[in-house]
């Protein structure tokens, strides 16, 4: 393939994956993973498309700012195809280094020939070329005057989401999170500690050519520096490793499930933490997974092939002749719940596309109703763990202060030491409760939430 058809498939590709996430409503990731599955694009061409659509949609508050500077028509009149042209068409000149502007204009150009017409390409040329001339220079909201707009803009963010961070943490901490936010994160992977060692996995990676390095955050984490095609390798394919933030293989090591337990995940698909439950447990005991989705419970069923043993147990959420019988019976439960999703945006940047300040109560109150099933499970003397990728506190220390005041048979319940890595992160414990808080400007893992109780 000519260098000139490999960028017109690549252009095409950000092109259909926009499309699909802004105006058909589909999650970033899966988009890219179904795009780059079905392409002939080259390692090269993946990684262009991954970092076009990625950025593009992470900087598309701003990017719709620029657009409308540069613009004699107002946004609401251009097409969505066309608009989405324009979109990436910025990215690439304002963000994008190492392309040059004439590829990103003309290749915006005749995509804007191929989607609207001859009228539509001398707009997309003209508007483009001018963000060319002058940098995509704009101007921004006084932060003297308008902090809330000033921050929006300039990190990208909805202003009600900043607003709130703002009230929640105070502008400094407000402004580095939303720094981290913008971040490409480091690729994570968990050894599966079942099948070989950390160290092991990290010299056979490297054998291959891969930049693996130790992760202190989980004594499982391995970062990958070079991730490209990781999933082709034998490792991968064998289950010797899963791709997991370190920060979210805490929440196993807080509820810290022992060799020959009952444990039980009431959240569990697709698997990430339920797998590393049956490394802690060392392949032996039992492990209900359950799940309400029966396409995600496959997933779950797929990843817990992979473990190499035969421990876990899944099971449908509305499975009430096992749900009956195992009340009172677990050592270790874990509800991992759903959530807003606030502390993985820089990993999922559409959320600040889909996101609504009215969604944070009502998950509030269906994560208060999960944690109450499944605190049904613990036996007297075992384990609860409530965990969250979210920040906001009325998800995290309110739901737990709910159920704590509503549960009396349940008590807070400290960390386990091999979790107070205070060498590492002084300030990851949070409190006297036993919960543990990360953000990606302080850790740079994503936004976790912990907290392990006990019933009495």
């Amino acid at each position: 393939m000519s260098k000139k058809a490999a960028a017109a498939d690549e252009r095409d590709t950000v092109l259909r994956v926009l499309d699909e996430v802004v105006d058909k409503n589909a999650y970033l990731n899966i988009s890219l993973d179904k795009n780059l599955r079905t392409g002939s694009l080259s390692a090269a061409g993946r990684a262009f498309v991954t970092e076009a659509a990625t950025g593009t949609v992470r900087q598309m508050l701003l990017i719709d700012r620029i657009i409308g500077d540069y613009s004699k028509i107002k946004l609401r009149r251009i097409s969505p195809p066309i608009m989405n042209i324009l979109r990436m068409g910025v990215y690439q000149i304002v963000f994008m280094d190492r392309t040059p502007d004439s590829a990103a204009c003309n290749e915006s150009v005749r995509l804007a020939l191929r989607y609207g017409h001859k009228a539509s390409a001398g707009f997309v040329n003209a508007v483009l070329r001018n963000i060319s001339t002058s940098g995509g220079k704009i101007i921004y909201p006084d932060p003297a005057k308008n902090l809330t707009g000033y921050l929006s803009l300039k990190y990208s963010h909805p202003e009600w989401m900043v607003e709130k961070w703002l009230s929640d943490y105070g502008a400094d901490f407000t402004e580095k999170l939303l720094k981290a936010n913008n971040r490409k994160p480091p690729f994570t992977i968990r050894t599966n500690t079942l099948k070989l060692s950390r160290i092991e996995l990290i010299e056979r990676l490297s054998g291959k050519g891969y930049r693996a390095s130790v992760n202190r955050m989980a004594p499982e984490a391995v970062i990958i520096e070079n991730p490209a095609a990781i999933t082709e390798t034998e490792e991968y394919a064998s289950g010797c490793f899963f791709i997991q933030d370190a920060g979210s293989m805490l929440a196993p090591h807080i509820l810290d499930p022992k060799p020959g337990q009952l444990a039980v995940d009431v959240c569990a698909a697709p698997g990430g933490k339920a797998t590393h439950m049956v490394q802690l447990m060392n392949g032996k005991g039992r492990l209900i997974a359950f799940d309400k989705h029966p396409h995600r419970l496959r997933l779950l069923k797929n990843a817990a092939e992979k473990t190499g043993t035969g421990i876990i147990e899944t099971a449908m959420y509305n499975d009430m002749t096992l749900i009956e019988s195992l009340k009172g019976q677990a050592d270790k439960v874990l509800a991992d719940v759903p959530c807003t999703g606030y502390g993985v945006i820089r990993r999922k940047p559409d959320i600040k596309l889909t996101a609504s300040p009215d969604e944070t109560a009502k998950l509030a109150e269906q994560q208060y109703e999960i944690l109450l099933r499944a605190s049904d499970f613990v036996k007297p003397g075992g384990t609860l763990v409530y965990s969250t990728c979210t920040i906001c506190p009325e998800e995290n220390e309110r739901v737990v202060a709910r159920f704590l005041n509503t549960s009396s048979d349940f008590m807070p319940d400290p960390v386990p030491d091999k979790i107070r890595i205070s060498d590492i992160f002084p300030e990851l414990i949070t409190g006297t409760g036993g919960f543990i808080r990360l953000f990606p400007n302080l850790h740079d893992t994503d936004g976790v939430f912990a907290a392990r109780m006990a019933r009495k």
